[in-house]
């Protein structure tokens, strides 16, 4: 079983993919998956003993949401997983992941469009510090417009629990590059022969 911790910007490269997300699901994310899961079994919506084992959390518009995906290992009668979705919309603010994406998102990103999107930044050769790397990284956003994925990156990296995460982190929202990789430098500012 996994439990991630994602942006809703990830669900953004899920194309081609689907699932069920829940809403306003503050709490442990391991009571949810448990809990989810019995209800799902007891309504016989789960199949053969299958049950949901990874799920991903992420926030957006001020509340929690958790999506279930539909892993090959799940065998679901989606017929009636879709009838209680409707029945408990109130409770839980279901929705399909595709619905989720398309009218809360923006629609899915495309491969190009998503890497357009990570300006370059300069971290190869800074100190190493992690709070030193992401105030720089998130400058970065900042100067590309990107404020709300500024305040979204530094949130997760103070809720990681290592620094190799924290690094990862970071890489999911600016290209780490050296100082002869950067395109940041000014345009003035090119090389002397």
């Amino acid at each position: 079983m996994s439990i991630k911790n994602i942006t809703a910007e990830n669900l953004r490269k899920m194309n081609g993919q689907e699932g069920l997300i829940l809403q306003g699901c503050g709490g442990d994310p391991q009571e949810w998956l448990d809990g989810i899961n019995e209800m799902l079994t007891d309504a016989e919506i789960l199949q053969n003993g299958s049950k949901f084992e990874n799920i991903s959390v992420f926030d957006h518009d001020g509340t929690t949401n958790i999506l279930f995906p539909f892993e090959d290992s799940v065998q679901l009668d989606i017929g009636k997983l879709a009838m209680w979705r409707l029945q408990t919309h109130e409770t839980f603010g279901g929705k399909w992941l595709s619905d989720y994406v398309d009218n809360r998102l923006g629609g899915f990103a495309t491969e190009e469009t998503a890497e357009q999107k990570k300006p370059d930044c300069k971290l190869i050769g800074e100190d190493g510090n992690i709070y030193n790397l992401m105030g720089i990284a998130a400058r970065t956003l900042r100067r590309n417009g990107m404020t709300e994925q500024a305040k979204e990156m530094t949130d997760r990296i103070y809720e990681s629990g290592s620094y190799d995460e924290a690094l990862g982190i970071i890489g999911e929202y600016v290209n780490i590059t050296g100082e002869d990789d950067s395109e940041d430098m000014d345009e003035g500012m090119e090389m002397q022969i």
